[in-house]
Parts: C-alpha cells; structure tokens; sequence
C-alpha cells in the first residue's frame, strides 16, 4: 500500500515537473522570439508581460474589471438558463411544439452572436444589460439544443416503467424520468454554453457594448499601444474562464451527477 502511495506521489511530482518546464521554456522561447522581433507592439517580451501583470493585480481597477465583467456574464447566463432550459424541454416532450419551434430555432441559431452588437446597442444602449444581451444569444441555443436532445432521447422503457408506478401525467414524467435521464445532457449544453458566453463577453465590451470591463481594457490598450497589457488582460480572461470551468466542473460531478459514481450521501 505505500509502495502505491508513494508511486502516486512520484507520478504527481514528475507532472508537475514537466509542467513547469514547459512553461519555463515557452517562456524563454516567447523571450528570445520579442528580443529578435525588436518591436512591442508586434510582441511584447515576456518580462515586460509579467511586470506589468503585477502592476494590474495590484489595481483597484482591476478588481473593477473583473467584477464587471462576470456580472455581464452573469446577466448572459442567467437569462439564457431561463429561456433555453424550458423551451429545449418542451420542444423535446412535445412533437407538436417541436415542430412549431424548431424552423425558428434553426433560423436564429446560426447567426453569430457578434451580429446582435447593433441591436444590443440600439435596444439597450452601451449598458451591462447590452453587454448581457450579447453573452445571453451566445448562451442560448447550445442549452437549447443539448436540453432538447436530452429530452428527445429519453428510453421509452423509463417512461413506461413511470406510468406502471403511478407517474401518468406529464408534469410528473417531466419531473421524476425526463429531468434525471436528461441532466448529463443538459448540464453539457451548459458548459458548452459557458465557453461561448465567455467568448462573446470579451468581444461585447472590446466592440463598444460596454464601456467597462476586461474585454474593453484589451480594445483601450491596445488603442493606446500598450500591447503588454493587452497580453495581460487576455491571460486574466483565460484564467478566469479556467477557473469557471474548474468550478462548473467540480459542482456537476460532486453535487448534480454523483449518482452517476454510486454516490449515496
């Protein structure tokens, strides 16, 4: 048994070796690469990169930014649960509304989310609702669409066995068979989703929908030519984006699906 733990151990300490050597020489790659280039604005060099890091994390406005920008993505997520979650479910239990619905989600769901700036600034003028809009028509229709294929390809044998244990109505198949059956299906819509909101949130503030925020901090340093800082707001963005999914991550599989594991408590 210690030999096992301690082979873990070993295994753990040679990932995290060879991690950190490759991010040791990428970034002396990046390094020599900005020294040959000669040119910022081209290729910040990386030391310039991590100073000017610190710099940022040690702001105020940073926080600000950061602040602004998941409550635009917080705006966008919301609304797109609210909206995509029941019509994928309805479109998915009932053929009728299925085929009401399902020519104008075709229509919708191609268009770019980026496309909907326009509108978002004529309907919603340069506010963190504007911003929310755009993340919100990134959001949507993956949520759609994965919950409607969860509730599509709920087994049959599942909701004939429901009407033999009592569950006849529609609302409580929805509740009792549907939901669970379609849960791993919907909750990947939902991370799908993340990713694209999270996308369309930093393209939102960059194109003038919002004048605060971390996107919008990449568009004015770069105006300014400040392309050091603009590598640092686009890291800040990977990294809470990462953070995100970690989190939505670990809530799916240790709280929503643990019945998956045979989890009983």
């Amino acid at each position: 048994m210690n030999s096992f733990i301690n082979g873990m151990d070993t295994q753990n300490v040679q990932k995290v070796a060879v991690g950190v050597l490759s991010l040791a020489v990428f970034a002396i790659l990046w390094e020599l690469l900005a020294i040959y280039i000669n040119n910022s604005f081209y290729l910040p060099r990386f030391s310039s990169v991590v100073m000017a890091f610190l710099s940022v994390i040690q702001s105020s406005v940073f926080l600000n930014d950061a602040a602004i920008s998941l409550y635009h993505f917080g705006i966008g997520f919301l609304f797109a649960l609210i909206v995509g979650v029941p019509i994928g479910m309805l479109m998915g239990w009932y053929p009728v509304l299925d085929k009401a619905l399902n020519p104008i989600v075709e229509i919708f769901r191609p268009i770019p989310p980026l496309a909907w700036i326009p509108f978002a600034i004529i309907w919603l003028k340069l506010t963190h609702q504007a911003a929310g809009f755009i993340i919100f028509m990134g959001m949507v229709f993956p949520i759609i669409i994965n919950t409607y294929s969860g509730f599509k390809n709920v087994p049959k044998i599942y909701v004939e066995a429901a009407k033999v244990l009592g569950s006849v109505s529609d609302l409580k198949l929805i509740k009792n068979v549907a939901i669970p059956a379609a849960s791993p299906m919907i909750l990947s819509g939902i991370k799908t989703a993340m990713g694209v909101g999270w996308m369309c949130l930093a393209a939102s503030e960059m194109f003038g929908v919002s004048d605060t925020g971390i996107g919008y901090k990449i568009w004015f340093y770069y105006g300014i030519q400040m392309m050091d800082y603009v590598v640092v707001y686009m890291l800040i963005l990977g990294f809470i984006g990462l953070l995100l999914d970690f989190l939505f991550r670990y809530f799916i599989q240790n709280r929503v699906l643990k019945w998956q594991k045979g989890t009983v408590v």
